[in-house]
């Protein structure tokens, strides 16, 4: 494999790593939210801790973000 085309390769899984990191934070975070409106408080709390762990999920995702950047950097 020529040089080149590992170094593409290698940034392909960077790429790919931001990627999955960024949308698991989410979702894992809407999950969580989700799993205690309705099985811990039987729907009665239905929007507010889904959205409360989707703002979660996406600061988290960014958190990630910045991480990711700046280890890249050093």
């Amino acid at each position: 494999m020529s040089s080149e085309r590992r170094e593409i390769m290698k940034l392909l899984g960077h790429f790919s790593t931001i990627g999955m990191s960024v949308a698991f934070s989410i979702f894992i975070g809407v999950g969580i939210g989700y799993y205690l409106d309705e099985k811990v408080f039987d729907g009665r709390t239905k929007p507010w801790f889904t959205l409360i762990f989707l703002g979660l999920g996406i600061a988290a995702a960014f958190k990630n973000l910045y991480m990711m950047a700046r280890r890249k950097d050093l």
